[in-house]
């Protein structure tokens, strides 16, 4: 399973950007979709995670109300919608797959069992 994420660039605060993670193979559909974050210095962070079937989604709250994560099977892809971004918001984001149902501990990293190379999303001030 290969994981690619695209989409982030610079932005000025208050901007937005939409990134997107294509996952290869047909099993898509079966994995619970997260997307993390990782500063310089910090350790990775959880920012949202979407159901198989793309309902119930879930966010930090520092991105909440701001960030909106969505999925579209058919196309092997999910979404994270970044909205009202501020500098703070920068960083190096990753998209995860989970191959097992959804639990209480899909915001840990070591929830995920596939990982994309991470693009960079940088705001300025």
């Amino acid at each position: 399973v290969q994981l690619q994420a695209s989409g982030g660039g610079l932005v000025q605060a208050g901007g937005s950007l939409r990134l997107s993670c294509v996952v290869s193979g047909r099993t898509f559909s079966s994995y619970t979709m997260g997307w993390f974050r990782q500063a310089p210095g910090k350790e990775r962070e959880f920012v949202g995670v979407i159901s198989r079937s793309g309902g119930r989604p879930n966010y930090a709250d520092s991105v909440k109300g701001r960030f909106t994560i969505s999925r579209d099977n058919a196309k092997n892809t999910v979404y994270l919608q970044m909205n009202s971004l501020k500098p703070e918001d920068t960083a190096l984001y990753y998209c995860a797959a989970r191959r097992h149902p959804w639990s209480d501990y899909v915001s840990r990293t070591s929830s995920y069992d596939y990982w994309g190379q991470g693009t960079q999303v940088t705001v300025s001030s």
